[in-house]
């Protein structure tokens, strides 16, 4: 058995046609254009790239998208006060400050001050606590990304045994709920696994569906995985550098051992990460139809 490869490159491009569509709806039937800020302090280059992609990605589908970048030395009330300064913007529906912030900025703080209904990224308490209760909400970017390639892909969820890898707030902990809910792509039975866990392999061997998202590269390995099972890995690891310094990416699992035992496995790189970006998307033009009273 090899893997069917579920590719978040062409899902991501799906998903941002029919967004395309929309947008260009909103501003003809209703002269609504969502519109988007993204925020970040200092020059981290990583930080840089995910920024200019975002909005180079906003830009090409129609989304109003602003950019501000302050120095690493800013205070955090100069933060506060841009993040009030858009809260207030009506041109603006989403707003996502670029995490990590240094060190002498509480990025608790920073996150509480934005404006739920312009909280994007799904991070603000309130958004947090609709997506627990299955109320309506901005899901956070990655797993709701990890549930449109489960769907799109026809995989079953609903029944299925899961194992979640990874406890972060970001993935973990989200996707674990989303999955547990009476919902499309949910209905799961879900474990969580993590650094403490005991017998990894003991849970990941019964898995229907294995979520990997600990930052640990090729640590799920094959004799850890059951014939036909579905991986989905949110693991994007640096692990060298090629002759011409790019580099090379590993994600969570041992890709090339694990592909011949899974039904469905997503690659690193062009799994998981363009969805990402794509649902962040997604979320601003959920943004602006709600503020402009469309939903």
């Amino acid at each position: 058995m090899t893997a069917k490869i579920i590719s978040g490159t062409e899902t991501a491009k799906a998903i941002r046609e029919e967004l395309k569509i929309e947008i260009a709806e909103l501003q003809e039937k209703h002269n609504v254009v969502p519109g988007l800020v993204t925020i970040l302090v200092g020059e981290d280059p990583a930080s840089q790239s995910y920024v200019t992609a975002k909005n180079k990605t906003a830009h090409a589908l129609g989304i109003h998208s602003e950019q501000v970048t302050l120095a690493a030395d800013s205070s955090e009330q100069e933060l506060l006060n841009l993040i009030e300064k858009y809260n207030n913007d009506e041109k603006i529906h989403g707003i996502l400050v670029q995490l990590p912030l240094p060190k002498h900025i509480n990025e608790a703080k920073v996150l509480y001050a934005i404006n739920p209904d312009k909280d994007v990224d799904g991070f603000h308490p309130v958004n947090v606590g609709k997506m627990v209760l299955g109320e309506q909400c901005y899901l956070p970017c990655t797993p709701h990304g990890i549930l449109e390639l489960l769907t799109r892909s026809g995989v079953k969820t609903s029944g299925a045994e899961v194992v979640v890898i990874g406890r972060s707030n970001i993935v973990g902990k989200p996707i674990s709920n989303l999955m547990l809910q009476k919902r499309d792509g949910g209905n799961a039975t879900v474990t969580i696994c993590h650094t403490r866990t005991k017998d990894m392999a003991a849970h990941t061997r019964r898995a229907d569906i294995i979520i990997a998202a600990v930052g640990v590269p090729k640590m799920v390995t094959a004799d850890m995985v059951k014939d036909g099972v579905v991986i989905i890995d949110v693991g994007v690891n640096r692990i060298g550098k090629t002759a011409d310094g790019k580099a090379i990416l590993a994600g969570d699992v041992d890709f090339d051992a694990v592909k011949e035992k899974a039904a469905a496995i997503t690659p690193v790189p062009g799994g998981v990460g363009p969805m990402t970006i794509t649902m962040l998307m997604k979320n601003t033009v959920q943004a602006a139809k709600q503020a402009a009273g469309l939903i």
